[in-house]
């Protein structure tokens, strides 16, 4: 922040030598235009915060994720699609507080298990590991992921 000599705080008019140097510390310190977007984050109305509450006024969309080993790392979004090719566990990595869908294809009736963080019923494993395609639908507190899902799809 520039430093900036005031009469009031001098007690006394200011020289010109006071002045220049004053003016001198105002240029120095001034906001550049080319420094915007990259030492200084440009206003922009359309940028979501990640510390505030906020209200969308257009639909917000993640990616679907296609992830066919049954591992789902929660860094890299909500929502997956699984066709798996042997059997496997299913597994949340970097878990995170979240919610998401995994359109699970198991056209190979592969038998699926479940890693220790991921809290699902016995009966949902037994039939999530029969041939067809599932809606599996997680929600996760931050330390395990709790599962549900849907009846087979035709």
């Amino acid at each position: 922040m520039a430093t900036i000599v005031t009469r009031a705080g001098k007690g006394s008019a200011l020289t010109h030598t006071e002045m220049d140097a004053n003016f001198a510390n105002l240029n120095t310190d001034k906001l550049e235009s080319s420094a915007i977007g990259t030492s200084v984050q440009a206003y922009d109305a359309d940028t979501a915060k990640t510390d505030v509450a906020q209200t969308f006024s257009v639909s917000q969309r993640g990616t679907l994720t296609t992830d066919n080993d049954g591992s789902f790392d929660m860094n890299v979004t909500n929502n997956y699609k699984c066709t798996p090719t042997g059997n496997f566990t299913l597994t949340f990595t970097n878990i995170v507080s979240q919610s998401g869908f995994i359109l699970l294809v198991n056209t190979g009736g592969h038998t699926v298990s479940a890693a220790a963080t991921t809290k699902v019923d016995a009966n949902a494993l037994a039939t999530i590991s029969t041939a067809g395609t599932y809606l599996v639908s997680y929600f996760s507190d931050g330390t395990n992921v709790y599962l549900t899902n849907s009846a087979v799809y035709a």
